[in-house]
């Protein structure tokens, strides 16, 4: 039994965590040693991330708070109690942000020569090209709305740009003015290039609210114009499938995705030039309070500022970086029997994104190219709008091979992707599946069946990352390319469930949610408390997104107190309370925050010496153990089992550069760089490089 703490309850708060994890990002953007666009878009990814906390995660409390308001998480809060906290934070946050925008980053990046044109300093030559811009480009487009009985409020996109402008006078037909609204088209660029000889600097913006503000006296002529103020608004994000009565789950979800811009509205961001009773005015056509609206001084969507990261000035940006194409893939002609060679001759280890993806690309390309290959199986939950990986597979089905593609429709944020390319397979003869509904296909892996000596051999790709050569650029994960006929007949049984019918079968290698992996995990848990108790050597690591799945971390609690140490590595989301006496003094929860974005998933027990490692899909989560289709396999060679443990764990534990150790009380505090510095990032860069 794990010991309660005094008023303490055992678990973080799942919001307030998050929020923690943005305040790290945001840090990397006060750091000074960042490079300055690097700052930027430090602050764009806070935004963007703050976006979706809203949009999902806020919108849940608030349904909590109108169903259910007295149900307790597993932090004791209920959802008045939490959103009371996460609020605060939010603002707080927010309110840094703008703060090291203006007060450090922009004045820096003016003396680089990359300057916003705010309407007050225009010279003659910057009014005049502002006001031939708006009038050609901007004016046309937009349909100004001056609200009376005749003319209601707007329907309101989720997060787009809208402006409130009070006004005087009586217009043509006699009717008074009083408040108009301005909807900016989504097709308006919210940055506006100037030319760099009117700007008088190499690199020279205007927003679109600039001009906005400056000429919107053009849309209500012989009117007093009062003021024109931004405003944006956040709404529900998440879709709503009757999973039970859905016949055909992509038609259902199509006609979900055109409301979804239209759900109940969760945040209100308004200028803070906005006068009382116009921010009232919104508040109640929106439902929301003063707690829900964010004053800013700035625009309201930070997100559109990452255009600026890429005006051509790579001395403010991170130094180029271009992953290595590894052995002995480098030297691989283009026939593909040297692909399938390679693979059959041993397991192939890819560390992305120091390690090139091309070789995943590569394999499929070998399988749709090659004669010999019957068969391509293969899970999609994210891979981009324009994928090669894509396109591979529309040419193997294309050439009459078998090609059964399961498509996560439910994949966040990217359902109409998703949509578009399974529509794109059906077309060109391959088998499209959408999983088993009720539980997202969030595993990654690729089969591959091809005939040699008049039988069929399988070859396999399993990762820890999305099929997306564009994230695999920015992501850390893990990739497998393995012939080891165990795993991939395991995976042939996981493809014939995701497909057909059938009870479930045994597996010899692959931990698979939602029906092994969390009983492993405990199990391998457990296992290393009893042999400390026993007086022997037992470890845990575990590197992860996000831990909260209230069971495997009242047994991390427990192998603490039987004196196991445990190391975790957690990126985001982690309700475990480290470092907190009697309850969790064995176990030290790291976050590391740079240039990557750390999203491998890897498990370590020592196992009585055997020491047992695992990558997966999945993050230590309900979600994810019980609602999710989900791997973990392992790692069986001892060169490469080595490796990731060097990798996922040894450097990363030493670092004193990107890291930042959790507190007791859910804090987090950067660990001191004392003694020579180790970047984790950089040192896999020198050691994989």
């Amino acid at each position: 039994m794990t010991t309660r703490l005094p008023n303490e309850p055992l678990f973080l708060n799942r919001e307030l965590s998050l929020l923690k994890f943005n305040e790290r990002v945001l840090a990397m953007a006060e750091k000074p040693s960042t490079p300055l666009l690097e700052r930027l878009r430090y602050v764009c990814i806070v935004s963007s991330n703050l976006d979706e906390f809203f949009e999902i995660r806020i919108s849940t409390l608030k349904v909590q708070q109108r169903t259910n308001p007295q149900l307790l998480g597993m932090d004791g809060l209920n959802a008045d109690a939490a959103l009371d906290e996460v609020e605060s934070a939010v603002h707080r946050l927010v309110q840094r942000q703008y703060a090291l925008l203006n007060d450090d980053i922009f004045p820096r990046m003016h003396a680089e020569g990359i300057v916003l044109h705010h309407a007050s300093e225009w010279n003659e030559a910057q009014l005049q090209w502002a006001r031939e811009t708006f009038n050609r480009d901007v004016m046309p487009l937009l349909t100004p709305i001056g609200l009376d009985p005749a003319h209601p409020f707007p329907r309101v996109y989720n997060k787009s740009l809208n402006f409130i402008v009070p006004l005087s006078g009586v217009d043509a037909y006699g009717r008074k003015a009083t408040i108009a609204i301005v909807q900016a088209p989504r097709a308006l660029p919210r940055l506006l290039s100037m030319p760099s000889e009117i700007s008088g600097h190499p690199h020279g913006y205007v927003l679109l609210t600039s001009l906005l503000r400056a000429f919107v006296g053009e849309l209500f002529p012989g009117l007093e114009i009062q003021g024109c103020y931004q405003w944006r608004v956040t709404r529900n994000s998440d879709l709503f499938v009757d999973e039970e009565e859905v016949t055909n789950l992509r038609h259902a979800l199509q006609g979900e995705l055109s409301q979804r811009h239209f759900g109940a509205a969760v945040r209100l961001e308004i200028d803070k030039l906005t006068p009382p009773e116009l921010e009232l005015f919104l508040q109640r056509e929106f439902s929301l309070g003063p707690d829900d609206t964010y004053r800013v001084n700035g625009p309201v969507n930070l997100t559109r500022l990452m255009q600026l990261c890429n005006v051509g000035r790579p001395d403010l940006l991170f130094p180029d970086y271009h992953a290595i194409m590894p052995a002995p893939f480098d030297e691989v002609d283009d026939k593909p029997t040297a692909m399938f060679a390679a693979i059959a001759q041993q397991d192939r280890l890819l560390h992305h994104p120091y390690q090139s993806f091309q070789p995943v690309i590569d394999f499929l390309t070998a399988a749709a190219l090659d004669p010999d290959v019957m068969a391509i199986k293969q899970t999609i939950y994210r891979t981009g709008e324009d994928s090669e990986l894509m396109q591979i597979l529309l040419r193997a089905a294309q050439a009459g091979k078998e090609v059964t593609v399961v498509v996560e429709l439910m994949a966040r944020f990217d359902e109409q992707t998703n949509i578009n390319w399974a529509a794109r397979l059906e077309e060109v003869g391959a088998h499209v599946v959408y999983g088993v509904v009720g539980h997202k296909t969030h595993a990654k892996m690729a089969l591959v069946l091809r005939r040699e000596k008049g039988r069929l051999r399988r070859y396999a790709h399993l990762g820890t990352g999305n099929y997306h050569p564009r994230t695999a650029k920015l992501y850390t994960d893990f990739g497998l390319l393995t012939a080891d006929s165990a795993l991939c007949e395991d995976m042939d049984r996981v493809f014939s469930q995701l497909t057909g019918l059938g009870a479930r079968r045994p597996m010899k290698q692959l931990l698979q949610a939602p029906f092994t992996l969390h009983e492993k995990m405990v199990e391998m848990i457990r296992a290393e408390a009893e042999a400390a108790k026993a007086g022997r050597k037992a470890r845990i690591m575990a590197k992860m997104n996000s831990l909260l799945e209230q069971t495997v971390i009242e047994e991390l609690y427990l192998a603490s107190q039987a004196g196991v140490k445990i190391d975790l590595i957690v990126r985001g989301v982690c309700a475990l309370r480290a470092g907190v006496p009697g309850l969790s003094d064995n176990i030290r929860v790291r976050s590391i925050i740079g240039r990557f974005l750390e999203h491998a998933r890897v498990f370590y027990f020592h196992a009585e010496g055997e020491e047992r490692v695992y990558l997966s899909s999945a993050d230590w989560m309900d979600r994810n153990f019980f609602r999710r289709v989900e791997i973990a396999f392992p790692v069986n060679d001892p060169v490469l089992k080595k490796r990731v443990i060097n990798e996922s764990f040894t450097y990363a534990l030493r670092d004193n550069q990107l890291a930042w150790v959790q507190q007791p009380d859910g804090d987090y505090a950067r660990v001191k760089g004392r003694g020579e510095p180790v970047n984790l990032h950089q040192e896999l860069i020198r050691v994989l490089g």
